[in-house]
């Protein structure tokens, strides 16, 4: 019995016994167990250089997920006797967290002599919190004491009136609960919009995503989530004796691993007078965990899930046991049509490397069979990332463990700068082992599934025209086709380095990422080339097989709410009286307008778009119930404004606006519907077909 299993099998066995529930899940409730234990259920992760101000590092951790804004009387809250952590870790020298921001709550009912949740400027469950940093030897430094956690978004009378808190808005209140510690970090704890988007009822009915029999749905627009937003200074990260500025752009002093997670204390005793558990014991046991999006929601089977939460990053690196689910992916078995790829029509663009073209010979990395450990012993490896004196031992392990050289370093160690992990920008034709353009150093090899970040990597504007949400599939797309890159194989910044896998950006579409990163994405991108890459002929390696893989989408490639431009950065939390509190909405697919009062900001304009999906041009139907002034624009999937379909005021009644966009790409485009002061009142989804 190797040491992770045995400690699974005696530990959180007798944990699970003494607790009398189950509690080890992680993400959008994708562990078996997640529904006994919400509260400590981890949601997402986030690390990322904050955009309005370099010099610091956001690190985000989201607990309790799908959240109804209307979810009262007994609102969604943080634990009391969880542990909320944050760790960092920033010495490929030693084993374990360097930093770790631990976050406790405590509740306390201001009057319980009401069922409201606010009244009379009182709170019930009103929620403060105790920040602590700790370092590697465990030594403990209080940051913040009393941290004020604000109210859940209830509704306009609870929040602003005088009956309520009196507050001049929900967003000026949330703001007023920020702190910044003595060392400068930047902290806010709350509610806020749930700022992860993807398919998920597509997704789990069997890989739909995009939708064979209809549009796409964001499964978590319009619910909420509680998040811990921290903005460090760069500074603080580093390890110890590391100078304030970065050698270039890949400098692996300025690598951080980040994940968080929730621990509970092994031992509570329930009460029969209804009164809160008594915790009898101080030591706690992890019982939730997150790094990199999607891990234990898409990679780990079912039967391991409840496991894998039971562990740490560094007990995924002592043992190995986890590697098969990365060296041998489920999801690769729907993009193979000599196995199951027939079966999962949405998947249809993604497809494998049977036969990558290489001088080296032709190479496969399906499922089962040997990726490049094709060349294990050969002279060739000498001085790459695969070579046993360097990496290789982690990166070749065996036979039949074609991914090992892809996806296994995403999840696990990071990148190294060392071929063959650089751009196929200036290698030799069919030569994916020789030195190309450097791209992207966020190697740490000491831990499991982190977040990893190389903070050293400047911003991308997130207003400029390359800014992408496909983070750093699109930097090595351009690295590729662009003449501004691909005329050179030295070191440029750019655009989207700073994006995921490279930490992770609150806008990167990281589903969309990781199917084609399953399907052999950053194969291609170091010169593994798809199979019908013409070799000998040469040419572009932009072939239909890698455009395929490309333009592949889930169809949902943006958040239901634009993201705030200042800390804490996500969205305010929906209202429990607004547009997502439970009334019906108008879909853009169609249909009759929803009755007065009832949809989305129903007391001023309800719009949809029929036909849609489109080919050449659609109609815009607007319901206006009073004058009002209306901006329309369209922004492509990747939220970059194309065109403005009018400004102008329109009376109460029903309006119609042609939409004509034949000479745009077929893809996910948005309307966005503004009011005269720029606020959104609606965005509608529209996809336009060949």
């Amino acid at each position: 019995m190797n040491s992770i299993t045995s400690l699974y099998r005696g530990g959180m066995l007798l944990a699970a016994v003494l607790l009398g529930t189950a509690l080890y899940a992680s993400s959008h409730r994708e562990a078996p167990l997640i529904a006994d234990d919400p509260l400590a259920d981890n949601v997402d992760v986030y690390a990322f250089r904050s955009p309005d101000n370099p010099d610091m590092i956001t690190l985000i951790a989201t607990y309790i997920p799908m959240q109804l804004p209307h979810g009262g009387p007994n609102w969604y809250h943080f634990g009391e006797d969880i542990r909320y952590e944050i760790h960092v870790d920033n010495d490929v020298s030693t084993v374990g967290d360097d930093i770790t921001y631990r976050f406790t709550f405590r509740r306390t009912n201001e009057d319980p002599t009401t069922f409201f949740n606010i009244r009379l400027g009182k709170q019930n469950l009103r929620t403060t919190y105790t920040l602590e940093q700790i370092d590697f030897a465990g030594n403990s430094t209080v940051l913040i004491e009393n941290g004020d956690v604000p109210a859940p978004n209830i509704g306009p009378r609870s929040i602003e009136s005088a009956v309520g808190l009196g507050e001049d808005s929900y967003e000026s209140y949330s703001n007023s609960t920020v702190r910044t510690t003595a060392g400068g970090i930047e902290v806010f704890a709350g509610p806020v919009d749930d700022p992860f988007f993807v398919d998920l009822g597509g997704i789990f009915d069997l890989g739909d995503a995009p939708r064979q029999d209809g549009e796409p749905v964001d499964g978590l627009a319009c619910f909420n989530t509680n998040a811990l937003v921290l903005n460090v200074p760069i500074t603080a990260l580093l390890k110890k004796g590391v100078g304030a500025t970065p050698e270039n752009i890949l400098d692996p002093d300025f690598v951080i691993g980040v994940w968080a997670s929730a621990s509970r204390p092994r031992v509570r005793i329930l009460q029969t007078d209804g009164s809160k558990p008594d915790v009898v014991d101080s030591n706690y046991i992890q019982v939730s965990r997150l790094g990199m999006p999607l891990t234990n929601e898409a990679i780990i089977p079912v039967g391991m899930k409840d496991f894998w939460n039971a562990c740490t990053p560094y007990d995924e690196a002592r043992d190995t046991f986890f590697d098969r689910y990365f060296h041998n992916p489920e999801l690769a078995l729907y993009m193979d049509d000599d196995l199951f790829g027939g079966a999962v029509p949405a998947f249809a663009p993604l497809r494998i490397q049977e036969a990558s073209p290489t001088v080296l010979g032709p190479v496969d990395f399906t499922n089962g069979a040997n990726g490049l450990f094709i060349l294990k012993g050969n002279e060739v490896l000498e001085g790459t990332a695969l070579d046993d004196d360097i990496f290789g031992t982690l990166l070749l392990p065996g036979p039949d463990r074609p991914r090992s050289v892809d996806l296994w370093p995403i999840f696990h160690t990071g990148v190294p700068n060392f071929p063959p992990y650089q751009l196929a920008t200036g290698k030799p034709a069919g030569n994916p082992l020789a030195a190309g353009k450097p791209f992207i150093h966020n190697f740490i090899p000491n831990g499991g599934d982190m977040l990893r970040l190389n903070m050293a990597v400047p911003v991308t504007p997130r207003e400029s025209a390359d800014f992408s949400s496909l983070g750093l599939v699109q930097a090595a797309v351009l690295g590729l086709t662009d003449a501004r890159y691909n005329g050179s194989d030295t070191l440029q910044l750019i655009p989207n380095m700073d994006g995921f896998p490279n930490g992770r950006r609150l806008e990167d579409d990281v589903t969309r990422i990781e199917l084609q990163a399953v399907s052999g994405v950053v194969l291609a991108a170091v010169g593994l080339f798809y199979d019908d890459y013409d070799l000998e002929g040469g040419g572009s390696p932009v072939t239909a097989g890698l455009t395929n893989v490309l333009g592949y989408t889930t169809g949902i490639e943006m958040n239901d709410e634009p993201f705030r431009e200042s800390f804490p950065y996500l969205a305010l939390p929906h209202s429990g009286k607004g547009e997502c509190s439970g009334a019906l909405r108008p879909t853009s697919a169609g249909g009759s307008l929803p009755e007065e009062g009832v949809g989305v900001n129903a007391p001023n304009v309800v719009g949809y778009s029929f036909p849609n999906p489109f080919q050449q041009e659609t109609t815009l139907k607007l319901h206006v119930r009073e004058t009002t002034a209306i901006s329309i624009d369209l922004y492509d999937g990747n939220g970059r404004q194309l065109q403005n379909l009018g400004r102008q005021t329109f009376p109460a009644g029903d309006h119609q606006i042609n939409v004509s966009v034949g000479k745009l790409p077929q893809g996910l485009y948005f309307t966005v519907i503004s009011n005269g002061n720029g606020k959104v009142l609606q965005t509608i989804r529209m996809v336009k077909t060949n």
